[in-house]
């Protein structure tokens, strides 16, 4: 708590206004945010004092300062010193005779002190306040630093607001934080003559005790920081004449709480230039840590005295000699436990509501481990423990040899501890129980791998105990945990130990033996340095002798035992695979790096590659034991697969012992660190193997079953037997629907399990139809999967198993629009195609069932060949004529085309063939036709040509990059006008519904020379004028060819007829809306029954004029059949027979005045 000290003149002190200000001016405390700069470079931030509480007493109760060498700090003294009066700015008289000398003299008396602030508080009514007056005189005269001093107070009974008190409160926090200004500099001293560290260390220590008085923990700390430098720079100078000897130990310097600052008189032994330098480095760690508890910063207490316990305790073994035994080692760990104490209660005082108890745990393990450290260096130089890792990380370190036993002229002043490290089980037991307590204070910290490694000391504790397998049981689930905190040593420490405590027990080499060997094995070709018992030599000789345990352990095994991804062996695969050149599959070169210092007995090697769907090949080679470094092999698949394939998996055979290398899967397609590359693996076609093809088939006709066409081509061998199996998620294959084509070689039947082809000789070929159950997709992905032997490699059988996409949707879509006229139907056809490929079209034929009753009439295509694109459409017209009696319900469209890309794909194998005729230079001819369709495929500038001349252009350019010289020739021939058949044709069969209507309405308007002329041609009538009235007749013929049935015979129909306005051209006078009744008879119309009715026509203005269209609509018959409760209206269609005549209107000069009669 700071002291504020004030003073007055007696008759204030005494008055009635004083007793009010008094109480008001104590309520003030605490002071809050001061905001205080320290005037260190390094610390130029502004800090926030939250609240300083502050004592304001009497001037005359505070003791007068003595004269002292040991400096204090700016708590043990007043801080701010306050003369308070009341005095009206009107009073002058007053202030000149009364105050001005107590002022003086009061002022006087402060500043004789050493760092003392004041300031001077006048008070005053707030209605008499000026501008300038007696606190100006005040300001001008004392404040000689230009420092502001001197303040006001507006004071008026009862009024003990904020706003009163805020200039007042804020000069009292100035005056505040400029004593401590006052203190800092005074630091200066140091660099005076006669300067001591010891009393420099004082003037610090009141510094910092400054600091913490203001709650200013971070900069008090530094102060320790500072001084802690200095004495290192005291040491470094070899300047120790203020302290005493490096230590001297007394009973209980080993055992005493390591942060007490009590157990000795620190300050004392500091002041009289006598401290050891023990006692000096333990007081300030003792400051250090008392301050870093009250910022809750528990976690740095336990590094700091780590650290210190670790460096001083090297220091100390310069003195060791001189020290009882065991003296650095019991101290260590004494001390540590007793911060750890000291942290506990810490904690339970809420000393550290700020920091992560988490980050405390942890701390506080690394001293317990620190103190779990010390009883290994006593176990092994009692004899308790081994001198082996983990007790001793170096087996040949012989720094603690000159260590002290217990039998020594000294010993530890602890009893208890004596005797625990003289007995062996009561030395065992605190082992285990220091050891358990750290392995709880890393768990509850979080620090998982540090506990993992004190566990395993607990068991090569167990070990050493005799108790084997306790020990074999952690030894071998320790290493599990380590691996995800990549800590080789101890993983491959604790797999060493493991084999070696399988071994002193005697258990068989079973599975988990040979897992636990492979583990080490991982270890050791990760880091040769991990085994840091073993010398180099050593190693190889180990490591040897557990590759020949290994190999005859793997032969005992019942069952294939698998072991994913080991790093002793590495794998490097040739991204290209090679053609077998005398019979079907590929080899790949595969490249194994044996990174053990011994041979590996490998008996096979298997490499699996993945590609679309199920297909997978698998290369495969009887090898000989790996040498170390690396051996290439060249590994053969006999299955006839190609295209581009994932490297997917790698596998190396020992006996029963697989070791698996997983390069790929779906699920690694991303990596923590971005997306997984897949290795690919280009597999080349072999044109001479066997093959198969899944085409659609020639002929298709809606409505039937849908089937596909295979082909299967033998290649070069020729095949005994092979089965076939086809499946597809989208449909079901009917395998005793089999059709084998004409021209067949071999023969194929169908078999419970697929369809079985036999005696296919080399070369040769096999084609069948199989059909499939109905499908609503477009193409259909199959999976094929054949097995085949051949004459040559009889006991040998091939699988190919590959995916396969067929087209089997209608390449083509029709549209059909139908125009009735009379006895005739016009239907036009719409033909276009349903990709983005073109469509080559040679015809389109319209058949009627047999027996129909009518006939069918095309429009000639003269033989073209038509190309539909997605933008051009072909378009047929067909004319239907009824002979009478009901018409069909369908007729059926037969379309014949192929594919642009069937078409050109055939013409450039039979040009290639003709160029090449060699039957047995397949792979030329395959690769000469790739070539030109991917030179075509990048350049669709031929296409259009085409479509006019069937002349097949390859891009000059193209032709240039072919390194073949057949291909000039091919060229020249595809230039060459196709022969007549240019390829097969598919055909497709499409039923085509007939149109019905009951009635077809045949409407004319004939233009009459009067209304009462018969009609005439053209020539003979008058001329026509605009503006005259036109006389005509409206004829209305009934047809009821394409109605079916009409039920009963001569049944009446009413129809109603409505001349359509033509507003622009026309007027039309009379009757231009009436009802016409019509009678029917059964199949054929009525002859020479015809309906009329006259119309007068006006025309508006001259020119050739189209006549006004007819609308017909039937009406309902009283009678008919009713449809959903209502009268049923026959089907009409009206033609307009006249809908394409024009007539001649002359202009006529003049007006001409009518009256027409409008009718009813």
């Amino acid at each position: 708590m700071a002291t504020i000290t004030y003073a007055g003149p007696a008759q204030f002190l005494t008055s009635l206004t004083w007793r009010e200000v008094q109480p008001s001016l104590l309520a003030q405390s605490p002071l809050r945010s001061l905001h205080w700069k320290s005037a260190a470079p390094s610390r130029s931030s502004i800090r926030t004092i939250q609240h300083v509480h502050v004592d304001i007493v009497p001037l005359d109760s505070v003791r007068e300062e003595h004269t002292s060498q040991i400096p204090t700090t700016i708590l043990d003294k007043p801080l701010l010193n306050i003369y308070i009066f009341a005095c009206e700015e009107t009073d002058a008289e007053t202030y000149r005779t009364t105050f001005k000398r107590l002022i003086k003299d009061w002022h006087s008396s402060i500043t004789s002190k050493k760092n003392q602030e004041w300031l001077i508080v006048q008070v005053i009514r707030s209605d008499t306040r000026a501008q300038s007056g007696k606190l100006f005189q005040l300001k001008g005269r004392l404040n000689t630093d230009k420092r502001e001093r001197c303040v006001q107070l507006n004071w008026s009974s009862g009024n003990n607001t904020p706003i009163v008190w805020a200039e007042l409160t804020q000069k009292l926090k100035e005056g505040l934080i400029l004593a401590e200004d006052e203190v800092k500099r005074s630091e200066s001293q140091r660099s005076m003559p006669g300067w001591n560290f010891c009393n420099f260390f004082i003037l610090k220590e009141s510094l910092a005790s400054s600091f913490l008085g203001f709650g200013l923990f971070e900069d008090a700390l530094i102060q320790y920081e500072e001084l802690e430098v200095s004495f290192f720079q005291v040491m470094k100078d070899k300047n120790m004449s203020w302290f005493g000897v490096l230590i001297t130990p007394s009973p209980q310097d080993a055992s005493a709480p390591l942060l007490s600052l009590s157990k000795k008189p620190y300050r004392d032994l500091i002041l009289a230039n006598n401290i050891s330098v023990f006692d000096f480095r333990i007081y300030i760690l003792a400051r250090q840590c008392e301050i870093l508890a009250e910022m809750g910063r528990v976690n740095d207490i336990c590094s700091k005295a780590a650290g210190f316990l670790e460096a001083f305790g090297r220091r100390l073994r310069e003195a060791e000699a001189s020290l009882p035994a065991f003296f650095i080692e019991y101290w260590r760990y004494s001390s540590a436990l007793s911060v750890v104490d000291h942290c506990d209660s810490y904690t339970s005082q809420n000393y550290a509501a700020k920091s992560d108890p988490t980050f405390a745990a942890a701390g506080k393990g690394e001293l317990l481990e620190l103190a779990r450290h010390q009883l290994d260096v006593i176990g092994v130089k009692q004899g308790h423990l081994p001198r082996i890792p983990p007790f001793s990380t170096d087996p040949t370190d012989t720094s603690f040899d000159h260590i002290q036993t217990t039998d020594s002229k000294d010993s530890v002043a602890n009893a208890s501890f004596t005797e625990s490290i003289t007995d062996k089980d009561r030395f065992y037991e605190l082992y285990t129980a220091t050891t358990n307590r750290a392995i709880k204070s890393y768990a509850d910290g979080g620090r998982k791998k540090f506990a993992l490694k004190l566990h395993g000391s607990l068991a090569a504790l167990e070990s050493h105990c005799g108790h084997l397998s306790n020990a074999l049981t952690t030894f071998s689930q320790l290493p599990t945990h380590y691996q995800s905190h990549a800590w080789l040593g101890l993983e491959s420490f604790m797999y060493s130990r493991a084999l070696e405590t399988h071994d002193s027990i005697g258990k068989d080499k079973d599975r988990n033996w040979i897992t636990t060997v492979l583990s080490f094995l991982k270890t050791y070709v990760n880091d040769f340095t991990v085994d840091f018992m073993l010398s180099e030599e050593d190693g190889r000789k180990k490591v040897s002798s557990l590759i020949s345990e290994l190999h005859i352990a793997a032969r005992a095994l019942d069952t294939d035992l698998p072991y994913p991804d080991h790093p002793m062996v590495t794998v490097e695969v040739t991204k290209t695979a090679i053609v077998a050149e005398d019979m079907d599959g590929t080899s790949l070169d595969v490249t194994l790096d044996n990174h053990l210092p011994c041979p590996l007995p490998i008996d096979q090697v298997q490499v699996v590659l993945a590609g679309p769907g199920a297909e997978r090949l698998r290369y495969s080679l009887p090898s000989d034991p790996l040498l170390p470094g690396k051996t290439t092999l060249r590994l053969h698949c006999p299955d006839p697969l190609h295209g581009t394939y994932i490297l997917e998996a790698t596998e190396a055979r020992m006996s029963k012992l697989l070791f698996q290398w997983l390069h790929w899967k779906p699920s690694l397609k991303l990596k923590k660190h971005g997306k997984a590359k897949p290795t690919l693996i280009q597999v080349p076609q072999d044109p001479l193997s066997l093959d198969v093809q899944i085409r659609p088939p020639r002929n298709m006709e809606i409505g039937r079953d849908k089937g596909v066409v295979v082909i299967l081509s033998t290649g070069r061998n020729s095949v005994i037997k092979s089965v076939l199996r086809l499946t597809s998620t989208s449909t079901r294959f009917k395998y005793d629907s089999i059709e084998v084509h004409e021209g067949s070689q071999g023969n194929a039947r169908a078999s419970d399990d697929g369809i079985t082809i036999e005696n296919v000789p080399s070369y040769g070929s096999i084609t069948f139809s199989l059909k499939h159950a109905d499908v609503s997709v477009n193409v259909l992905t199959m999976s094929i999967d054949i097995s085949y032997t051949t004459i040559k490699h009889p006991d040998l059988e091939r699988k190919l198993l590959t995916t396969r996409k067929v087209p089997i949707g209608m390449p083509i879509s029709l549209f059909v629009e139908d125009f009735f006229s009379g006895e005739k139907l016009f239907s036009k056809f719409t033909i276009s195609t349903t990709t983005s490929q073109h469509v080559r079209m040679s015809a389109a034929d319209l058949s009627p069932p047999p027996d129909s009753g009518v006939q069918i009439v095309p429009c000639s295509m003269d033989g073209r060949i038509l190309s539909i694109t997605p933008s051009q459409p072909a378009v047929f017209l067909f004319m239907t004529v009824s002979e009478g009696g009901p018409p069909p319900d369908s007729l059926y469209l037969r379309v014949t085309f192929r594919m642009l890309r069937e078409e050109i794909e055939y013409r450039i194998n039979k040009a290639v063939e003709a160029v090449i005729p060699d039957p047995l230079a397949v792979r030329e001819r395959t690769s000469l036709t790739e070539k030109i369709v991917s030179a075509l495929e990048k350049d669709n500038g031929w296409i259009h040509l085409y479509a006019q001349t069937n002349e097949l252009h390859i891009p000059q350019k193209a032709l240039d990059a072919m390194v073949n010289s057949h291909a000039a020739e091919v060229s020249k021939l595809l230039l060459s006008p196709p022969p007549p058949d240019s390829g097969p044709w598919r055909t497709i069969i499409m039923p085509v519904d007939v149109p019905q209507m009951q009635i077809v309405a045949s409407v004319s308007l004939d233009i009459m020379a009067t209304p009462f002329a018969s009609r005439g041609a053209e020539d003979e009538l008058p001329p026509l004028y605009a503006g005259e009235p036109i006389s005509a007749i409206l004829r209305v013929h009934a047809s009821f060819h394409w109605g079916g049935s009409l039920g009963e015979s001569d049944r009446k129909y009413r129809i109603r007829y409505d001349v359509q306005e033509m507003v622009q051209d026309w007027l039309i006078s009379g009757r231009k809306r009436g009802d016409i009744w019509i009678q029917a008879s059964i199949y054929k119309p009525v002859d020479g029954q015809t309906a009329t009715a006259p119309v007068t026509l006006v025309a508006l203005h001259h020119g050739r004029l189209l006549l006004p269209q007819v609308a017909i609509k039937s009406l309902p018959v009283a009678g008919a059949e009713r449809t959903m409760g209502s009268l049923a209206i026959p089907s009409t269609f009206t033609y307009q027979s006249h809908a394409a005549e024009k007539v001649t209107v002359l202009p006529r000069a003049g007006r001409s005045t009518f009256i027409v009669d409008l009718g009813e």
